[in-house]
């Protein structure tokens, strides 16, 4: 039987103002084929999972807090228990619009690397409304990256 702790995960920073611990894939001693899934938490007003896409399709679960989540052309506000769908190649940010620090879970499959990571450590995620990438809903908070 394969099990982790959190709590003795390391995990790693990212510029957004996230912290994120991959459960199953990623650096985690659990891997499936399937699926990824992780946690993380979202410092108090503005930690961010900044706008991007990716081929797999994925799940946010709001775990604690208050988040504004932008979809393709919509964003609405989630709170505690909150789930969304985010279908395969649909551009998503999840911003921490709380006062105090934000925790969610993502599932994404299959199982696989995901760009926007590596660009974000990088410096060189694409920027909401420039080149090929479109714009935040309006009225959303800007991408911090």
């Amino acid at each position: 039987m394969q099990t982790i702790k959190l709590s003795e995960m390391q995990g790693g920073r990212y510029p957004a103002r996230r912290h994120t611990r991959n459960l199953v894939g990623g650096a985690s001693p659990i891997q499936a084929s399937a699926f990824a899934m992780g946690y993380v938490v979202l410092e108090p007003d503005g930690g961010q999972v900044p706008w991007h896409n990716q081929d797999q399709e994925e799940v946010y679960f709001v775990l604690e807090g208050t988040c504004e989540m932008c979809l393709g052309t919509e964003r609405k506000i989630l709170g505690n228990g909150e789930a969304v769908y985010i279908p395969a190649g649909v551009y998503h940010q999840l911003t921490n619009v709380g006062q105090s620090a934000a925790t969610m879970l993502y599932v994404y499959g299959p199982a696989g690397d995901v760009a926007h990571w590596r660009q974000e450590l990088a410096g060189t995620l694409p920027r909401a409304g420039h080149g090929n990438t479109p714009p935040l809903p309006a009225g959303a908070r800007p991408q911090i990256v």
